[in-house]
């Protein structure tokens, strides 16, 4: 089958604090927003693919579990410590994990979802 693109759509509580933060603090970039009766979403480009932000979701006060959301967004970059050091200046609490395939941040967005910087070397190894 092929596909001309593929997206993920989240669900959330926090709305406009997501857009925000996936908007500005991430600085992924806006492809469309819509904000009419009954429909208000705003798409972000995520590589090839697309990440679509929109209402109706539940938020939690803490990281959410694996059974409130069984996924993370992981986001490959050539630099994880310089890209946490830019987040940790915007106000995002990032958690630098070591492995021994090589180096991870993780923080979460609004609504309590789990997100993680990976380093692009040694990925796919």
């Amino acid at each position: 089958m092929k596909f001309t693109m593929a997206g993920i759509i989240l669900f959330t509580q926090n709305y406009e604090e997501c857009v925000v933060f996936y908007g500005s603090v991430l600085e992924l970039e806006t492809l469309h927003m819509i904000d009419r009766p009954g429909e208000k979403l705003t798409t972000f480009l995520l590589g090839d693919t697309y990440l679509m932000v929109e209402t109706g979701g539940f938020a939690s006060d803490d990281t959410k579990t694996i059974e409130q959301n069984p996924t993370k967004f992981r986001f490959n970059v050539p630099n994880v410590l310089e890209r946490s050091a830019a987040l940790k200046i915007k106000g995002v609490n990032v958690k630098i994990i070591e492995h021994t395939w090589g180096t991870t941040a993780e923080f979460v967005d609004p609504d309590g979802n789990l997100c993680a910087l990976r380093s692009d070397a040694g990925f796919g190894e």
